[in-house]
């Protein structure tokens, strides 16, 4: 019996040919196997019955980092076969194509690494078929080694003898390498190579300095997380006063003694994907305060590298930290650095000396990270580990069968639609920063290359200052195709809907700081009546002047200043002084300024509007990185025990000729004025969780009053506010149990990090 096999899904990079011809053999089965760029091809020659037990190896024993989405089997012609089962060379081949994603090192690699008998003893960058970078060492499909950065490392005999021999586990192994003749790591600048620069960063590092470290998808800063000093000298250097720094931990052990592990936990930190995990801090933990100020939790991730696990354990005497902060190697709002010569100019101020390696990076990868919601993990950030792994799902007859989405312009990923397969990139960053930009458009051409993406259309945000929309105009005029803008708010729900593979209509609550509105005010806490053919705006928050420009965005007293003018004009003034917002004279100017409309515009940003309340209750005034103000008013809410008798204000909504307007004004007001009368701590407390339960339960009952005009009862919940987890249980469990479907986001961000799919999708299933 012959028969050609055809498998699809994530089977290049992940050891399936070497899987397939080593389950040939054991089954008797003669024939060939080949990577076809957008799938593994097979051809198989046996009795009966061992093709079928053969075949069923792929649906049973797959190796473990692969992912397969479909398997044809059917018979075919008589082929010479040699009388044996043969990995061939690959060949070109059209159709949808799978990308894996890069792998942290396994166990079994790691066992060697510190293994004195085996030959790579040591070697920072040890890999086989189950791991290794994928993604940001590729050039091109099919993957193989010439076709990625390692083709500038000829094999040695004994790499080369372990890559033909199927019996090893580095048959086919593409990035397979060893001492002898892979890269080697070194300290720029310095003739310190290999061993010698590991412990020269080593050292530094336990004397208090801080070391730049080249990983697998770009640079990280790095010193002893247990060290204050060296950590504060950190945020200084990096003008970064507040945001949380990233903990690379040495093992579980480590994790175990400085985190709250909750269950499901440690088996996400440990997987394959290894991302930042966002953990409650232990008391006692013996990381420096200046880790994460006032804030609960810690960004925490194992080692995934061979070069990190080396830093923390290398005999050479060194007496290490078990901790070491890994923030990403960039300038603030610039791309991160993935070259000797972008390190030497970008971030050489921030360090004392950089540990590089001369493996060329061909697409950057920042650290994924994720927080934890209802025992399963709830992306913040999507990059590695899991970009560019695709979103399945089928566009419209009519529609545009291939699109490139350019994203938003804070936390920028890009998107590109290709059939029914929506690649989302790694994480590029905020598009503020020209190098930003530049990163974007250099990105975008090396995904639509790799993934063989011919756009017909190039989809943007409708905001017509964005330099993401500028990246979009240039390329479309470049290329001779249309441009699509899709509003931004809308796109974040047809995000949430792409990943719930929802295709009907939904009542989308999309709460977020800034978008563009249709009316040319600010939105940012809307209800969306939306479908993939369109959208009603149904309600929003209620509308308030936003005063000062972009230092409203970054200030949340203006915001609680306008909102209280407007619902409590006689007594703003007065509250603002006692409460510390404002003073008298600043209070007067934002005053005169908003009469007059100077630099002031219409806002009904739902982020803006948990800014104020931050500011009114003491909590943060200004903000120093984006969601600092809420965040720290969602960690106080957190800290109220007595939820159950919080006591609230009944709140709901307006309904004004069909539209809705949510009372937020008077929930602000009514906040101050409660804070006014007991301004302590356990107050601010009590009364930011009130908030968050306040705003829960008015979203719920407008809800309903569409419902009631609709029949819709599925609601979707996106939008950069929605990053705040305790929101998140409080809205499902308003809606829950109102009789709602709820559909919220997991591995897809709710922030704008995740709109470029929901922009893709617009163009897959609008007609052309």
């Amino acid at each position: 019996m012959t028969v050609m096999i055809r498998i699809f899904g994530i089977v290049q990079g992940v050891g399936f040919r070497p899987f397939t011809a080593n389950a040939a053999r054991r089954h008797g089965i003669t024939g060939t196997v080949a990577n076809k760029g957008s799938y593994v091809e097979v051809f198989a020659k046996g009795e009966e019955s061992d093709i079928k037990a053969f075949e069923e190896e792929f649906r049973t024993n797959a190796p473990e980092r692969s992912v397969i989405l479909g398997l044809n089997s059917a018979p075919c012609a008589d082929f010479e076969d040699g009388g044996r089962f043969e990995i061939i060379e690959s060949e070109k081949e059209y159709g949808d194509i799978f990308v894996s994603p890069d792998i942290a090192t396994c166990p079994k690699c790691k066992r060697e690494l510190f293994d004195k008998k085996d030959r790579r003893y040591l070697h920072p960058f040890i890999n086989c078929t189950q791991c290794g970078p994928r993604v940001t060492i590729l050039d091109t499909m099919p993957y193989d080694r010439e076709r990625t950065s390692m083709a500038e490392f000829p094999m040695c005999k004994e790499c080369a003898a372990e890559y033909h021999d199927p019996a090893t586990r580095r048959y086919d192994a593409q990035p397979v390498c060893c001492n002898d003749c892979g890269p080697e790591v070194y300290v720029i600048g310095t003739e310190l190579r290999g061993g010698e620069a590991i412990t020269a960063v080593r050292k530094s590092i336990m004397s208090g300095k801080i070391a730049a470290v080249k990983g697998i998808g770009g640079f990280h800063l790095c010193c002893d997380a247990k060290n204050e000093a060296a950590v504060e000298r950190l945020r200084e250097l990096k003008r970064r006063p507040m945001k949380p720094f990233a903990v690379m931990m040495k093992d579980m052990k480590t994790v175990r003694e400085n985190c709250e592990v909750l269950e499901g936990q440690e088996e996400y930190l440990d997987g394959w994907q290894k991302p930042i995990l966002l953990l409650g801090k232990r008391s006692g933990s013996e990381l420096a305060q200046g880790i994460a100020p006032d804030n609960p939790t810690v960004g925490v991730m194992l080692p995934y590298a061979p070069v990190q696990m080396l830093l923390f354990d290398y005999p050479d005497g060194v007496e290490m930290t078990d901790c070491l902060v890994m923030t990403s190697g960039n300038v603030s709002g610039a791309p991160i650095c993935r070259s000797d010569e972008d390190a030497m100019k970008e971030i050489s101020g921030f360090c004392d000396l950089m540990l590089s390696h001369n493996r060329k990076i061909r697409l950057r990868a920042d650290d994924s990270v994720c927080d934890w919601l209802d025992g399963k993990p709830y992306m913040i950030r999507r990059s590695r580990g899991f970009a560019p792994l695709p979103i399945m799902f089928e566009g419209k007859e009519g529609g545009y069968k291939q699109a490139v989405a350019i994203g938003g312009e804070l936390k920028n990923c890009f998107c590109i639609a290709r059939g029914g397969l929506l690649y989302p990139s790694p994480y590029v960053g905020d598009m503020a920063d020209i190098r930003t930009v530049a990163a974007l458009k250099e990105s975008v051409r090396r995904m639509c290359g790799l993934l063989e993406c011919e756009p017909e259309v190039i989809v943007c945000d409708s905001h017509p200052r964005y330099n993401t929309v500028a990246v979009a105009e240039e390329l479309a005029q470049e290329m001779g195709l249309p441009l699509m803008k899709v509003q931004h708010h809308y796109a974040h729900i047809l995000s949430c809907m792409a990943e719930n593979g929802y295709d009907g209509r939904v009542i989308g609550l999309s709460f977020d700081g800034t978008g563009y509105g249709d009316d040319g005010t600010i939105w940012g806490g809307e209800i969306l009546l939306s479908s993939f053919d369109g959208y009603e705006r149904a309600g929003s928050v209620e509308p308030f002047l936003q005063t000062g420009g972009d230092l409203s965005s970054k200030e949340g007293w203006r915001i609680a200043s306008a909102i209280l003018r407007a619902g409590r004009p006689e007594t703003a003034e007065e509250i603002c002084g006692r409460l510390g917002i404002c003073g008298s004279k600043e209070y007067k100017l934002q005053s005169a300024m908003a009469a007059r409309r100077l630099n002031t515009v219409t806002s009904t940003s739902a982020g803006r509007i948990f800014d104020a309340v931050s500011a009114v209750l003491g909590i943060r005034r200004a903000s120093t990185f984006e969601g600092e103000a809420s965040t720290a008013l969602m960690f106080r809410a957190e800290g109220f025990e007595d939820k159950e008798d919080c006591g609230g204000f009944g709140l709901g909504y307006r309904n004004e000729n069909g539209r809705i307007t949510l009372e937020t004004t008077e929930l602000v007001c009514r906040i101050a004025e409660e804070y006014d009368k007991d301004p302590t701590e356990e107050n601010a407390r009590r009364l930011a969780y009130i908030f968050h339960k306040e705003l829960a339960g008015m979203s719920a009952r407008a809800c309903e009053e569409i419902r009631a005009r609709t029949g819709d009862n599925t609601c979707a919940l996106s939008g950069g506010v929605f990053q705040n987890r305790l929101l998140v249980k409080l809205m499902e469990s308003e809606l829950r149990s109102r009789g709602f479907e709820v559909l919220r986001h997991g591995l897809i961000p709710p922030n704008d990090g995740g709109i470029a799919l929901g922009q893709a999708v617009r163009a897959i299933r609008r007609k052309k």
